[in-house]
């Protein structure tokens, strides 16, 4: 019996160490579990708070992006009307320019026609001069020149058509005369024509003076091929425009420019251009012998230009049927108030 109790009590008491064992393992498992949810409420909170600060940092950006697609939008729009602006002005300078243009090709055509009718072509008649003295030389720079004043004077033209003829009177008076009548009859061999008088606005005149000086020391050579340096070219050209044989004299300076194949030739004395200008051609000596064009240097000015319009006081412009030609008597009877003619 007692065998029985201390076996039911060491079973007990073994039930009650291990009760005892696991409790403890237990009490240690709850306090890991306790470390374990501390430390992951602690990392929790962490995380909510580098959840929250994603959070504000997204929202800012959001922000931010917002910005800056308004900004964007702004400048976008800015650009696009200065680019509207651009293209109006473009436009503009455009229309402005073909505006331009038109009149530069307007005012072109015009001055062709003014020149072309203001063109002077006169050949100028040989004219005896008689020589009376020699004249001295000085040593300024006029002595170096040859001078010229040219007057130059237009005469009045009248373009007529057909059908019209110009009566010129020796009075003005009598052309007033005639201008007060509506129509003239005018008899024409077997007919009779009545002619309509018409007072004549001259077409504009000019007047100018053209002064010319030529320069009796230079000489300017043209042509000449470009074969040599520009400093050997010069020396070259001194030595053959040097030589007496040839016409030529003591060189004071050369100039060449070896883009357009042109030179000027000073001499020291006057007189040595002039006979070779006169020749037109003149040798000189580069790898071959080159025959080159000469002629003097020139300066001149137009001045003292006048554009006179007028209206002739003693002529007058009869206008007839085509093809139709009468007697200028009628204007010479005095019983019809008029006078001689002055010319026709």
């Amino acid at each position: 019996m007692a065998d029985t109790n201390m076996k039911a009590s060491l079973e007990e008491d073994t039930r009650f160490q291990a009760a005892k064992k696991e409790l403890e393992t237990l009490k240690i498992k709850v306090e890991k579990a306790d470390d374990v949810k501390s430390r992951l409420i602690v990392e929790k909170l962490e995380e909510d708070e580098i959840k929250e600060k994603a959070k504000k940092d997204l929202l800012d950006l959001i922000k931010k992006q917002d910005n800056c697609k308004k900004e964007f939008n702004h400048s976008m729009n800015i650009m696009q009307d200065d680019i509207a602006n651009l293209v109006r002005r473009k436009q503009d300078l455009l229309d402005k320019l073909r505006k331009c243009q038109a009149e530069l090709e307007a005012k072109t055509v015009n001055s062709t026609k003014l020149k072309q009718k203001f063109k002077i072509s006169a050949q100028i008649v040989d004219t005896e001069v008689k020589f009376v003295a020699e004249h001295e030389e000085n040593n300024d720079e006029d002595s170096h020149l040859v001078r010229g004043v040219f007057d130059i004077s237009q005469t009045p033209s009248v373009l007529l058509q057909g059908g019209q003829a110009l009566i010129t009177f020796e009075e003005e008076k009598v052309a007033s005369q005639i201008m007060r009548i509506a129509m003239c009859s005018v008899s024409c061999e077997d007919m009779t024509v009545d002619v309509k008088p018409k007072r004549i606005i001259m077409d504009p005149v000019v007047k100018f003076e053209v002064h010319l000086d030529v320069f009796r020391k230079m000489l300017q050579v043209s042509n000449i091929p470009p074969s040599m340096p520009q400093e050997r070219m010069k020396d070259r050209l001194e030595m053959s425009f040097s030589r007496p044989s040839r016409g030529g004299g003591e060189v004071e300076s050369v100039t060449y420019d070896k883009k357009t194949g042109t030179g000027n030739i000073t001499f020291l004395h006057a007189g040595v251009a002039e006979p070779l200008a006169l020749r037109g051609k003149y040798q000189v000596n580069l790898d071959r012998e080159v025959n080159v064009p000469v002629k003097p240097i020139y300066e001149h000015q137009l001045r003292k230009f006048q554009v006179r319009f007028s209206t002739e006081a003693g002529n007058c412009r009869l206008f007839s049927s085509p093809a139709l030609f009468f007697s200028p008597n009628f204007f010479t009877k005095p019983t019809s108030n008029h006078t001689d003619l002055k010319q026709q």
